[in-house]
């Protein structure tokens, strides 16, 4: 009787790898939790998250500081850079909106007005942009050490801030070249650029967890930012503009509820004597301290949900 073959039996399947998100094995959890082990890359609670971010605060400051410098280490000017980019803008926006245009006669101390547009609104631009890439353009450090991710979009924020304050001395130099002696509102460039940077680095942080994700992003920015910076009435004074227009009121309201516009205008009151208080929107300050609140909070919050994630994949 002619003897029949079993089938073979199938091999036994691959054991899959758990995902970034599944849960160990619960008897090898077990075993860590009994030897004081813990999961790798597990992200903290936020106020355990916020402590660690305390403890490295001199990281952050000394970062800062060392990015400033090696972004001007191969240039002959060196750190005269930080002033130059921003007057030469300025000196385009003059020729083409205050020659061409003529816009300088609809706003008294045109170049003072303009000159702190373009420093303030910069200071906003640049520290997007170094936040949009804080995550994707610093893989190689994510992934060799440990420590709290949010450190580089404010390391970057803060570099921003060094670099705004010798622009801030060039504007104080243009201001008293065309009359504008120091008063105490000048004080109130304190609590402005205060919040304009925790504003700025609550938006850092959204566009550094965005950009971790999308690299392709740093390239659309700078058109996105470019037409923010033609709604936020760097070049023009916006209450001039919308007079005698007949728009809808929502457009007046977000015209004058735009955060850098807001920013910029507070600077602008602070330090040019012709910039009076008829010139701020309603409730200037409230908007200023909104706009910081909400973004620094939303920014920290939504930048900390992914901590685990930053340089995997």
């Amino acid at each position: 009787m002619p003897q029949t073959l079993a089938p073979p039996s199938p091999a036994p399947a691959p054991a899959r790898k758990p995902g970034p998100g599944a849960s160990p094995d619960p008897e090898l959890r077990a075993l860590a939790e009994r030897h004081g082990l813990a999961v790798s890359g597990v992200r903290p609670s936020l106020p355990e998250y916020t402590r660690r971010l305390w403890r490295r605060r001199h990281f952050i400051t000394s970062f800062a500081t060392a990015k400033l410098t090696a972004m001007y280490t191969t240039a002959k000017l060196g750190q005269l850079w930080q002033v130059i980019t921003p007057l030469l803008n300025a000196g385009v926006y003059y020729l083409i909106f205050g020659v061409l245009l003529d816009t300088r006669k609809h706003v008294p101390d045109f170049i003072p007005f303009l000159v702190t547009g373009v420093f303030i609104f910069t200071f906003l631009q640049n520290s997007v942009m170094a936040g949009t890439r804080a995550i994707s353009g610093n893989l190689g450090l994510v992934r060799a050490l440990h420590f709290p991710r949010a450190c580089l979009p404010i390391s970057f924020c803060l570099a921003q801030l060094q670099q705004l304050l010798y622009s801030m001395g060039v504007l104080a130099v243009i201001l008293l070249c065309f009359g504008q002696l120091p008063t105490w509102s000048w004080l109130l460039v304190v609590p402005a650029l205060t919040l304009q940077f925790v504003f700025n680095t609550g938006l850092a942080m959204i566009m550094a967890r965005l950009g971790a994700r999308t690299p392709d992003l740093a390239q659309l920015m700078p058109f996105i930012l470019r037409t923010w910076m033609y709604a936020s009435g760097v070049m023009f004074s916006i209450s001039v503009i919308l007079q005698g227009k007949h728009l809808p009121k929502i457009v007046e309201v977000l015209l004058n509820a735009n955060p850098a516009a807001v920013y910029i205008d507070l600077v602008r009151f602070a330090l040019i004597d012709s910039f009076t208080e008829q010139q701020l929107p309603p409730h200037v300050w409230a908007f200023a301290a909104g706009w910081a609140l909400l973004a620094g909070v939303l920014g920290y919050v939504y930048f900390w949900q992914a901590e685990e994630r930053y340089g995997r994949g």
